[in-house]
């Protein structure tokens, strides 16, 4: 019998890696390694085979930290939503990999060949302080040459129309992306946690409760998210099926 609180399941999510060639200080997760730990690819994939045979999942994401860090394994997922037919298939990255023009060619062809369908660039203030742009516009040539969807991805700092120093340098670096012919998405408002309540409390009132974007309601699970060590719902993905995973998930 299916499991009730999996109704509406319609997303996979998968965390790479925490490992991240950024150092931002509006980063929710705080400070993370330039290595480290990440995702096994044909465990992934084979999890994205088994849910879909049981739902119809609509959504497939990647991300991070920095995903492309372990590109191998971003594309066996991606590749795995394309046989199993899902629709949506986005990978959210900073583009900064590698700083060989031939490796981030590579890479990105390799994403396009695995069936990533929209990329989400994460340009803004905060990355280009440690990350160098130059960098990231060539990756994103690359991209923009497949048949792949690119947009750069800002975070706002209190909202998108403040006036903030921080919001004025992202719109002067997106600007560099909009003449590329790039477009740019809605973005995200930062949340305060991590380095972004360490580094940038003085924009967060103090005393106001600010509710997370990425709370999910445990009693309807919309989005399945893998953590890079396995984890995912209350089970691991290296010790147990997912389907069994699901079948035995309670918030009891």
């Amino acid at each position: 019998m299916e499991n009730q609180y999996f109704r509406n399941l319609n997303r996979i999510e998968f965390v790479i890696t925490m490992a991240c060639t950024g150092k931002c200080k509006h980063c929710s997760e705080g400070g993370h390694a330039a290595s480290g730990e990440h995702l096994d690819g044909d465990a992934a994939a084979e999890a994205v085979r088994e849910i879909c045979q049981n739902y119809r999942i609509d959504s497939l994401m990647t991300f991070g930290g920095e995903p492309l860090l372990y590109p191998e394994t971003v594309c066996k997922i991606h590749k795995a939503a394309t046989e199993m037919n899902i629709p949506k298939k986005d990978l959210i990255t900073n583009g900064f990999f590698s700083k060989d023009r031939e490796r981030i060619r590579e890479v990105a062809l390799m994403l396009a060949e695995s069936g990533v369908r929209h990329l989400l660039l994460s340009v803004d203030a905060f990355h280009q302080e440690t990350i160098p742009l130059e960098t990231v516009k060539y990756f994103a040539e690359c991209v923009k040459s497949t048949d792949i969807v690119i947009q750069a991805h800002p975070a706002w700092l209190v909202s998108v129309e403040d006036p903030n120093p921080y919001n004025a340098k992202t719109r002067e670096i997106l600007s560099q992306f909009t003449k590329m012919g790039i477009t740019v998405s809605s973005g995200n408002i930062i949340f305060p946690s991590g380095n972004a309540k360490k580094y940038l409390a003085e924009y967060f009132n103090e005393g106001t409760e600010y509710a997370d974007p990425y709370e999910e309601d445990p009693r309807d699970v919309r989005a399945l998210c893998f953590s890079p060590n396995g984890d995912v719902l209350k089970g691991n993905l290296y010790q147990n099926k997912i389907t069994d995973i699901i079948a035995s998930y309670s918030v009891d």
